[in-house]
């Protein structure tokens, strides 16, 4: 069965494929006219002539129809996973005939499913707007650039199947989790700068650090509302808080060089954006580095960088010997990390506690995959 199906299709992409009731009329078209040469029936021979005639156009017109139309795609919107990619198409008619019972395939990457739909009617130089919507399961830089056309029409007797170029990528961020705390980010750097206030006290401070008063925004800390001004006001105001942080630089870096457990690796890069854009709201100078892209910054590009890093990719650029935020599988990469980094760690609980020497000393958490992972950010430190 499947050989049958591949041998239509290679016929339908190349050439034509017989519909049953195309297949039927050959058959009979090749009966009388077998039985005409046998008998020298003339009526026979004009039956035959005229299904032959009759099957010759059926064959001929599927693939002019399809020569007047053109596909054009609309570039797509990155997403979130769990959030629904909206795929648009438009398909075009420069001809002077309306074009019947189409069908039309979008040739997805098999990660993101199938997709096809049907017109019925397509008016002369008319435009044929098709949106639909993909669930997005799993993080990733999806490409693909055809789109087939198929139709039977006039007759029916024969299908023709045709592909056009309309490149699309899809870019499906990974899940950011919206942690409301993370000690992992709030202590990094005390020791090596002992004089900077920390941020905790830093935003609970009342006096002479205000620089100025803002409309309450989504995410902001409730312990920077101003009470006052929010009563003089009748809306939430939220103190904008001088920067004192001494330019202190807080990278994350994701060990993508090393080979990873699936499950972990993607546990890992949610962490990474998750510490990122919490960074990032606590008003951070914050970085994020992996094994090929290096350093970047900016939550779009992060995002992007997050979207598409995979797991033992090549090494673009080395690791900055600076105090940096380490998550990995790899417990040996901990003992050369640079002096006052955190690292965050998957791995078994047997194996930690052999190795607990040394290469420990450092603060950080270890990640049990199968309790919430934003619990476990949240989590006070070793």
């Amino acid at each position: 069965m499947k050989i049958n199906r591949r041998i239509a299709y290679w016929l339908e992409t190349h050439w034509i494929a017989p519909a049953y009731a195309g297949g039927l009329l050959t058959f009979l078209s090749l009966f009388f006219f077998g039985a005409a040469t046998n008998t020298m029936t003339g009526w026979l021979y004009v039956i035959s002539g005229i299904s032959f005639a009759l099957l010759t156009i059926a064959a001929i017109l599927p693939g002019r129809s399809l020569k007047s139309l053109d596909v054009h795609r609309r570039s797509l919107e990155p997403v979130s996973v769990g959030s629904q990619l909206t795929v648009e198409l438009e398909i075009y008619n420069r001809s002077e005939q309306p074009k019947t019972l189409l069908q039309v395939y979008d040739q997805l990457p098999s990660t993101l499913g199938k997709s096809a739909t049907a017109i019925e009617t397509l008016a002369p130089a008319s435009t044929y707007h098709w949106v639909y919507y993909l669930p997005t399961e799993q993080r990733g830089v999806y490409h693909w650039d055809q789109v087939q056309l198929r139709t039977a029409a006039p007759l029916g007797l024969f299908w023709c199947r045709r592909s056009q170029k309309a490149k699309a990528t899809a870019i499906v961020y990974p899940t950011i989790l919206p942690l409301t705390t993370c000690p992992l980010v709030d202590q990094m750097g005390w020791e090596q700068n002992q004089q900077v206030l920390d941020r905790s006290q830093f935003q609970m401070a009342t006096e002479g650090v205000t620089r100025t008063l803002r409309p309450y925004r989504y995410g902001d800390p409730t312990r920077l509302i101003h009470w006052r001004s929010s009563a003089r006001y009748n809306q939430l105001r939220v103190r904008e808080l001088e920067v004192a942080t001494g330019g202190q630089e807080i990278i994350i870096g994701l060990d993508s060089g090393n080979s990873w457990q699936s499950d972990h690796f993607e546990q890992a890069v949610i962490a990474a954006g998750s510490l990122y854009f919490y960074a990032s709201r606590s008003q951070l100078n914050v970085k994020l580095w992996t094994a090929k892209t290096g350093l970047v910054q900016g939550n779009r590009a992060v995002l992007s960088t997050l979207a598409a890093v995979m797991a033992e990719e090549a090494m673009g650029e080395n690791l900055p010997n600076k105090p940096l935020i380490w998550l990995t599988q790899n417990s040996q990469s901990i003992v050369s990390l640079p002096s006052g980094s955190r690292w965050v760690l998957w791995s078994d609980d047997d194996h930690l506690r052999s190795t607990k020497t040394a290469q420990f000393s450092e603060l950080g958490l270890q990640i049990f995959p199968e309790q919430p992972l934003q619990l476990q950010l949240q989590s006070a430190l070793k």
